[in-house]
């Protein structure tokens, strides 16, 4: 894998990086310094993680995936120089007050929320500081219309551009990206930071894959011509699409060892779980078995080599999925295949977005 660039910075990562969220959740804190252990040995250099993590998220589990990364770092000295090491600072509280008291992200809050996760890595400073989810109202993370009558007082992208270019004066901080936004956010950055004279974005951390390809209906357009990165979260929209669901009934009771859309509720009934997501899921997986393909595999190659995915966020919980992840590198998907998903996209849309 050659190392690509993230936006117009100078950090250089891999275009398979490593996602986190299921340390302190479903992965305990051995399993998950194995998995680091083998991601590094792969040749990754890229990690991504949050404050709010493990994921589902709840107050007994947060901040513990930061932690067992800075307890990671503590016990492999040298390791921490070899690799960018991107976190996010949650957005208005969305029923966590866990995360923080109040319901907004002020200044003060996005240092505070900072300088806690620099402690749990255990480190001095995080290469990617990403805003987690915007602050305002907007159609996102489940969400398809933009209602303006559900607008209320917040802090503004100046302010928080402002509060982001403190932590990167103070150096605790390199460069910024979002997550989870739309082009009109991904603009707004970027024009006041150029107005202003603030951090520019450099990255969005969007989930892309076959049930959701909303980031290919405009924000495509946006993040090219602004030379903003595209991070691809949920390659395999939270497991639906390695198959393993395929033959489970999703409406029927939970299953306590099953993977996180079989084991937790909250989860099931977000935009994965949907009825939609999972039969979208189906025929993109019998697609790939019709061409000889694993699910997984056809998954991750489509977003591995998508020409606007820069780094592709992975996701697991043993050491198996990740060599399995990691073996899709070398797949190149047919034009037939890729005309073949174009063709059920057509038909079901973006049933995840």
């Amino acid at each position: 894998m050659k190392l690509v660039q993230l936006g117009q910075s100078d950090l250089q990562v891999t275009p398979i990086c490593m996602g986190t969220m299921t340390f302190g959740e479903q992965v305990n804190e051995a399993d998950s310094h194995t998995i680091l252990d083998r991601s590094l040995e792969a040749g990754i250099n890229f990690i991504d993680t949050a404050e709010m993590y493990a994921v589902p998220a709840k107050a007994a589990t947060f901040g513990f995936t930061e932690t067992y990364i800075g307890n990671w770092f503590a016990k492999n000295p040298g390791v921490r120089q070899k690799l960018v090491l991107a976190t996010k600072v949650a957005g208005p509280s969305r029923g966590m007050p866990w995360v923080r008291e109040g319901t907004g992200m002020t200044p003060e809050d996005i240092v505070n929320s900072c300088e806690a996760s620099l402690r749990r890595l255990q480190t001095d400073v995080i290469d990617l500081y990403q805003i987690h989810w915007p602050a305002r109202n907007l159609p996102a993370l489940g969400i398809t219309y933009f209602d303006p009558s559900k607008d209320r007082p917040t802090t503004s992208i100046h302010e928080q551009l402002e509060a982001l270019g403190k932590l990167v004066k103070d150096g605790k901080i390199r460069h910024i990206g979002l997550s989870n936004e739309t082009p009109y956010g991904v603009h707004e950055f970027v024009r006041l930071a150029e107005q202003h004279g603030l951090p520019r974005v450099q990255t969005v951390q969007n989930p892309y894959s076959l049930v959701n390809r909303i980031y290919d209906n405009g924000l495509d357009e946006t993040c090219h011509r602004l030379n903003v990165s595209l991070m691809a979260y949920s390659p395999l929209g939270f497991g639906i699409l390695t198959g393993k669901y395929d033959e489970l009934d999703l409406t029927g009771p939970l299953i306590p060892d099953g993977g996180r859309i079989a084991r937790y509720d909250s989860v099931r009934k977000q935009r994965w779980g949907r009825p939609d997501s999972v039969r979208a899921a189906r025929r993109y997986n019998q697609l790939a078995r019709d061409n000889g393909l694993t699910p997984t595999q056809m998954a991750l190659a489509f977003c591995y080599h998508r020409w606007n995915v820069t780094s592709t966020i992975v996701g697991v919980t043993s050491v198996a999925q990740l060599n399995e992840n990691l073996a899709a590198w070398s797949t190149v998907l047919p034009a037939d295949v890729l005309k073949a998903i174009d063709a059920i996209r057509w038909d079901i849309r973006d049933p995840s977005q």
